[in-house]
């Protein structure tokens, strides 16, 4: 399973990269915004500033909500560096772009997916990558993992090679979860990966140890 950090933070991508663990990365408008980033010179930079940092896929959302906008945009991301893959939402035209980029060559992200009926759309439609939000799910009272087991289970049967990112990922458990259902991606922020490393045990061990190196030292 890979991991992808949700974030445009630069600092926390290059301390998730430096972990050896780091896969690719997710951004949308609000994380863009969260770090001060506006205007489209600007935008396109902090994407490339990205892709030097990493190895992997780096999803660039496109702003426009009709075909046409967001096959400009897109372009435009994909031409920036071939790790760029465009995040698209799930809405009639945002299948019909997918379906437009994927015979260009385009790696493709749909985007605000939340049931099974959606993410065989975009696999039918040739995404890359889809990406069913579980915490979202959580927040209304649904299971997300429940979706996440339903259609690896389908793209499974189906043989769809579109990969299924798991997003919304908000704890260490949900990561462990979604590794459980065979997800093939997760993307999450930087404390949930890092949340991954803690037990009680391990730090009630490691505190004894460096007690009892202490001791040996004299």
């Amino acid at each position: 399973m890979k991991f992808f950090i949700d974030t445009a933070n630069l600092q926390q991508i290059a301390e998730a990269q430096a972990m050896g663990i780091l896969d690719g990365v997710t951004t949308n408008p609000t994380l863009m915004a969260k770090e001060g980033i506006s205007g489209a010179d600007n935008i396109m930079n902090h994407y490339k500033a990205i892709c030097h940092i990493v190895d992997g896929d780096v999803s660039a959302e496109v702003m426009a909500v009709d075909y046409e906008g967001m096959m400009r945009e897109g372009e435009i991301y994909a031409a920036l560096d071939p790790k760029i893959v465009v995040k698209v939402p799930m809405t009639a035209d945002g299948v019909r772009a997918i379906a437009s980029f994927s015979k260009m060559g385009i790696k493709t992200n749909c985007t605000l997916v939340f049931s099974a009926g959606q993410a065989i759309l975009a696999a039918k439609a040739g995404a890359t990558y889809v990406s069913p939000f579980i915490g979202r799910l959580d927040d209304i009272s649904f299971d997300g993992m429940e979706l996440i087991d339903q259609i690896v289970s389908i793209y499974n049967m189906q043989g769809y090679a579109t990969q299924v990112l798991a997003a919304s990922v908000r704890n260490p458990l949900h990561i462990v979860k979604c590794a459980e259902a065979g997800a093939d991606v997760i993307t999450c922020p930087l404390s949930a990966m890092t949340g991954l490393l803690h037990h009680p045990l391990t730090d009630k061990g490691l505190a004894q140890f460096i007690i009892d190196a202490a001791k040996m030292k004299g």
